[in-house]
């Protein structure tokens, strides 16, 4: 963890006025630590009290997730904060039920849905990968399964097929993703969601690879803080690219109370 005064430092611009300034973090891996089963996630509670905090101060809070926006909504149950789901795919708006999808996403998405119902085997079930069913992104995850070299060896075969057929694949912490044939990413998300909002700073906080996206989402503003999670499974090109480096999600603490 960086000294608190250097913290403190690459905050200032944030801190001077928190009525044009956003807040915006990566909900696994950075807010909520990763765990075996993508399902257990959850953001400890301490954590999520000094969110709340925050997201009364500044003038917009938001997460942004790899999953779809109203499952990040549920691992942090905030209900009064933005959040930006599928990659940049969707946003759901402070307090709304639905969220709003880009349309060449969503009809792009109709492919991978074909695709994830073609890719699927019993030799999969049989290695213990898990799909995750994220309607316009399909997300193959082999964290914890027996033999994982065997079960990245099927996924890669998984990625193979779907570049083959046109589509894009990510590939994350120990996960692959099958994306439409259209751009979106998390920095087009925030640029979205951050449209038309009249602010001056924001800062991003992730721990991923589709991270370095949502650093460059931040360019246009006069103030933008970037904020690595350190991880051994983490690209490196990460804390590279960030002003800070915490250590942890759990060293997250010190930030959000600055904050």
């Amino acid at each position: 963890m960086p000294p608190v005064q250097t913290l403190a430092e690459a905050l200032q611009g944030l801190r001077d006025d928190p009525s044009r300034a956003a807040v915006l973090l990566d909900v696994d891996g950075t807010l909520a630590p990763i765990v075996r089963h993508a399902d257990d996630a959850h953001v400890p509670e301490a954590t999520r009290t000094l969110l709340i905090q925050v997201s009364r101060r500044y003038r917009l809070v938001a997460c942004v997730s790899g999953r779809r926006a109203a499952i990040a909504r549920r691992i942090v149950s905030i209900g009064s904060i933005a959040y930006i789901g599928n990659h940049g795919g969707e946003i759901l708006r402070p307090g709304g039920t639905e969220p709003e999808v880009d349309p060449d996403f969503a009809r792009a998405g109709e492919r991978v849905r074909r695709f994830r119902e073609l890719a699927w085997s019993d030799e999969l079930h049989r290695l213990r990968v898990r799909a995750e069913d994220k309607g316009e992104i399909a997300a193959f995850h082999w964290r914890g399964a027996p033999d994982e070299a065997a079960a990245e060896a099927a996924v890669r075969a998984i990625a193979e097929r779907a570049e083959q057929q046109g589509l894009n694949v990510h590939w994350g912490r120990k996960v692959l993703e099958v994306r439409p044939d259209v751009e979106v990413h998390k920095g087009q998300g925030i640029r979205r969601l951050l449209r038309g909002e009249h602010l001056d700073a924001a800062l991003y906080v992730g721990d991923d690879t589709t991270d370095l996206d949502a650093f460059r989402g931040l360019d246009d503003l006069d103030v933008g803080v970037r904020i690595a999670v350190a991880s051994d499974e983490g690209p490196r090109a990460l804390p590279a690219a960030a002003d800070i480096v915490v250590g942890s999600p759990a060293e997250l603490l010190d930030l959000l109370r600055l904050l």
